[in-house]
């Protein structure tokens, strides 16, 4: 029996086992929607492109399965790119399926037309165009296993109107094969390079483990842990790394970089073995690249061989699946405590000398304070979705999270308006799950017309918008290093009055004033059964601390007095 395009995308869509589909139609899609409508897929339909692939994000991020979702052609297709960027640059598995003009028209500036590949070339894993109707079952199969294998990342698939109308034999490939893709290495294949980095582990008189994003895509969390509490060796995580390693356990030293812990910075820059896992150097971790861990012999384990070397000189390298490498490498290596017993004794004063803190006693609303509470609150075991900005570095340092997937935020693109799609997503995939979302009011305003999502899906998100009346961290630096000249960064005069403003979708809207209010208002927002939003009115001066200034060794820290 042959099938349309458009029936063989959506049966092969099933045959991944995709459940819900994320974007909203138009023209040339609209065969493909019009199959959809008898899918057992459930649609999402948002309300702007870019929520959709954010929703796809969060959906991946919280579940490790790909996201999906299915746009149009020309300006929905363009709107998919920040957040394909966002996926790419932290490694999220996607499939996105923009439509496009017919074969017979790509060139000629037909109407909604774009060049999708040339556009998502750089903020994607892989591109398709499909030309030949007997060619997607195979493209679809291959999307999906690109997305997914190695390093994933997003893939897009540029869908044609008259192949989607065209007819074909369905033939859903058992197999694939690929020139010059395979991504799945071994750890025989470096068994070598791990002896090595055992050596180097067993001789260490001042270890630290640095661990990433990678170790969360490996679902490496019980080895890591596993090597941690065998080896003693302390640990320190990256924002995308947060909730891998239990952040109460005595080994853990927090994040580190920018507005890390004093004492992750100080044990990085002072450790003579730098193990690193899953992690790729970039800036906002390494400070000043010439002044980065200068004692220290570096391991780095990934399995992305570009990512070796990129920006950090590297001692040993191991390219392979963090999970099967750490786990090889946990076998070669025994408890160190007793050796390292001045180092984890220094770390111990180190903790002891410089705490994270805040004003428990501040008149106003304090954002660490409302975090802080969020996190006893749910037991740090809710999933935790943030926008970038302030509040998301607080979220970092505050909410202490012990559970891998819970930490959902744009770390390397750094992008605002994440948080309130993606917490869609990842509360779509998780439906058991309390998901939690801390946004600023800046970020909110990007992307808040998807309250309209949350809404019509009764989807049961908590969103809190700690509303300073800036672009809180752009303000941060323009007091700090531009003698307060606040260009651009005063938006709380132009700001909606955010309780009407989510009240009119007929969703429940909360407002905290002062400091008595933030534990009551909590509790409400996580007992109520459908969606809400709570509007969190917060100092509007405050600056996260520490901080390491941009240019600064890792270890050159400022902090409130």
């Amino acid at each position: 029996m042959k099938l349309t395009g458009a029936q063989i995308l959506i049966k092969c869509l099933e045959m991944e086992g995709v459940e819900h589909i994320f974007g909203l139609p138009g023209g040339v899609i609209l065969p493909t929607y019009d199959v959809l409508y008898d899918s057992k897929i459930k649609l999402i339909l948002t309300k702007h492109e870019q929520g959709a692939t954010h929703m796809a994000d969060g959906y991946a991020r919280a579940t490790g399965r790909p996201g999906v979702c299915i746009v149009t052609s020309g300006p929905a297709a363009t709107n998919t790119v920040t957040g394909l960027a966002t996926a790419y640059m932290d490694s999220v598995p996607m499939v996105c399926i923009t439509g496009q003009v017919a074969t017979t028209a790509i060139g000629s500036d037909a109407f909604q037309e774009a060049d999708v590949l040339g556009i998502t070339r750089p903020v994607t894993k892989h591109n398709y165009l499909v030309k030949d109707v007997k060619d997607l079952a195979r493209i679809v199969r291959e999307a999906f296993y690109i997305a997914t294998s190695g390093k994933p990342g997003p893939v897009l698939i540029d869908f044609p109107v008259d192949v989607s109308r065209a007819k074909t034999d369905f033939v859903y490939p058992k197999e694939l094969s690929f020139r010059g893709y395979a991504p799945e290495r071994e750890p025989e294949d470096c068994e070598a390079q791990i002896q090595k980095a055992a050596a180097l582990i067993m001789a260490a008189k001042q270890p630290c483990l640095y661990v990433g994003g990678g170790a969360t895509a490996s679902n490496a969390e019980q080895e890591v842990r596993a090597f941690v509490e065998k080896t003693g060796i302390p640990i320190t995580t990256t924002l995308l790394g947060l909730g891998v390693f239990p952040e109460t356990h005595e080994s853990s030293l927090r994040m580190l970089g920018m507005h890390g812990t004093h004492y992750a910075n100080y044990s990085v820059q002072n450790c003579d073995v730098l193990i690193a896992v899953g992690a790729r150097f970039d800036d906002r971790v390494t400070g000043n690249i010439s002044k980065f861990a200068t004692k220290a012999k570096i391991i780095h384990i990934d399995i992305d061989p570009s990512a070796i070397a990129k920006t950090v000189r590297v001692d040993v390298a191991v390219v392979s699946d963090v999970k099967k490498a750490i786990t090889r490498l946990g076998r070669q290596v025994n408890d160190r405590r007793g050796e390292i017993r001045e180092w984890l004794e220094q770390i111990a004063e180190w903790k002891k000398k410089f705490p994270l803190k805040y004003d428990t006693k501040a008149k106003k609303i304090l954002q660490e304070h409302v975090i802080d509470k969020i996190g006893e609150l749910t037991r740090h075991q809710a999933i935790v979705v943030t926008g970038v900005g302030q509040h998301q570095m607080w979220t970092a340092q505050w909410y202490r999270f012990e559970k891998p997937r819970t930490m959902l935020t744009s770390g390397g693109l750094g992008t605002m308006g994440y948080g309130l799609p993606a917490t869609i997503g990842a509360q779509l995939g998780c439906p058991g799950s309390t998901v939690v979302c801390i946004e600023g009011d800046g970020s909110f305003q990007m992307t808040m017309t998807e309250l309209a999502t949350a809404a019509a899906y009764k989807v049961p998100i908590k969103v809190f918008i700690l509303d300073n009346g800036y672009y809180g961290m752009v303000r941060q630096w323009q007091e700090l290093f531009y003698k307060r000249r606040y260009s651009g960064s005063v938006i709380g005069p132009t700001n909606p009055d955010f309780v009407k403003l989510v009240e009119s979708y007929g969703i429940l809207a909360l407002r905290m004033k002062t400091p008595k209010d933030v534990v009551p208002m909590i509790k409400k927002a996580l007992a109520h059964k459908g969606p809400v939003v709570v509007h969190c009115v917060v100092a509007p001066e405050s600056n996260v601390y520490p901080m390491v200034p941009a240019g600064n060794a890792l270890d050159q820290i400022m902090d409130m007095a």
